[in-house]
């Protein structure tokens, strides 16, 4: 399970990665880095913006609740630092 967990955290911090170089810091999104007019004629630019901005904050949300649900995991199997200690 601790396996599983690991692979998904990897591949939601590449999604995000991907989703945080696609996003223009001008505000020009996905409409001009892939194919310029095509895809603002697609999408528009405000949803485009709009859909890039959401996605980004849906995975930065998954990978922060996926790294507290791992380390919830790990802590609860194994043993402590005080029950080393008391031995």
């Amino acid at each position: 399970m601790l396996t599983g967990m690991t692979i998904l955290i990897a591949i939601v911090s590449l999604l995000l990665m991907a989703a945080v170089l696609i996003q223009n810091p001008k505000g020009g999104g996905v409409d001009s880095t892939f194919g310029g007019q095509s895809a603002n004629q697609m999408f528009g630019a405000a949803k485009s913006t709009d859909f890039i901005e959401k996605l980004t904050w849906g995975l930065a949300i998954a990978l922060f609740a996926l790294c507290i649900i791992t380390t919830l995991m790990v802590g609860s199997g194994g043993t402590t630092g005080q029950e080393l200690l008391s031995q």
